[in-house]
């Protein structure tokens, strides 16, 4: 007969934490022992108001993920940047890897519990992931790396609005030099298929429906006009619909567009289940953290492999509205 009476069980403390977190939440008590040590009381798009009041909150994580993308790096987050804040470098650090020969892909599991770990960052923390603040390609890394750490089981996220543009536009804000080293830590992760689409979940709806397909590239790429790599093939998956992820965000102030007018564009795609794409999963972010996150669409899923995946098997089929004289252009020159 077995005997149990003298088995251990050993839980990671930060697992254990989190469990308890969530139990906690679930019967609406507090336990002490493992009480978030950050206020949860942040958007997605967390101020940058709500940041200075909370910049000092034990546990919180502000990850700084500037990289060659909005022109800086390593040597911009030393040169200044909000205190207390860590360098994870978006291009360089890990966040998107070639895996099968396809590159910009999601890590493996070991590959992320690493890189998040070795930030500091466990299941119960509260992380402000802090882009430049130049353009909607730069916000599309924190759009990334937000996705990436609600997929590996990081719940308490923020984007902060206007990224670190916002934080230095007010000369009051605290700006620190130097680099800040992270604490690291286990990170153990789960991963939530609810928001994540695999090439295979995509060849079933493409063949058989049961969600909307958005594409969040240029009406150009859309159309098969043009390409960009590491797409190989002009086009887009049949029978998706285009959302260009640059009608979302106002250049002028570096932000998303007001909420109102991300829902008035939104109704653009239909209600029910949507897995958004572009050419590597980057710009897609952007559309699914507007349609996620900001106007709750339940069911949004991104596929991070995107047109990088789908082409690269390229017995996939493309739709396109490319003609042979398009290609003429591009052999004379004239066009993409």
């Amino acid at each position: 007969m077995p005997r149990f009476g003298r088995t251990r069980i050993m839980i990671p403390i930060n697992k254990l934490r989190a469990v308890l977190l969530r139990l906690a939440g679930a019967v609406g008590i507090v336990l002490a022992i493992v009480a978030p040590t950050a206020a949860d009381d942040a958007s997605p798009l967390a101020s940058v108001t709500w940041l200075k009041s909370h910049l000092h909150d034990p546990g919180l994580v502000i990850l700084d993920v500037r990289s060659v993308i909005d022109g800086g790096g390593d040597e911009a987050y030393a040169h200044g940047h909000i205190p207390g804040a860590i360098h994870s470098d978006y291009d360089k650090a890990g966040w998107r890897v070639t895996r099968d020969g396809v590159p910009f892909m999601l890590p493996t599991i070991p590959e992320l519990e690493k890189l998040i770990g070795d930030l500091g960052i466990d299941e119960a923390s509260r992380v402000v992931v802090v882009p430049a603040g130049v353009s909607a390609t730069d916000f599309g890394a924190a759009a990334r790396v937000f996705w990436t750490l609600k997929v590996t089981g990081v719940m308490r996220i923020s984007i902060l609005d206007g990224g670190f543009s916002a934080w230095t536009s007010d000369s009051s804000d605290p700006v620190e030099a130097g680099r800040n080293a992270p604490s690291p830590t286990i990170f153990s992760a789960a991963i939530d298929r609810s928001i994540l689409a695999e090439t295979s979940d995509v060849e079933q709806v493409e063949r058989s429906g049961g969600a909307t397909l958005v594409d969040a590239r240029s009406v150009a790429l859309f159309s098969g006009k043009a390409r960009a790599e590491p797409a190989r093939a002009y086009g887009h998956i049949p029978g998706a619909i285009n959302l260009d992820y640059e009608a979302l965000y106002d250049a002028a102030t570096n932000r998303l567009k007001p909420l109102a007018e991300l829902e008035r564009i939104a109704t653009s795609v239909p209600r029910g289940p949507l897995i958004s794409y572009c050419n590597t999963g980057h710009w897609a972010a952007i559309d699914w953290f507007v349609l996620s996150e900001l106007l709750r669409r339940k069911n949004a899923k991104l596929y991070y492999g995107s047109m990088a995946a789908w082409t690269f098997d390229t017995r996939r089929p493309v739709a396109s509205s490319r003609t042979k004289w398009d290609d003429v252009k591009k052999i004379l020159g004239l066009g993409p």
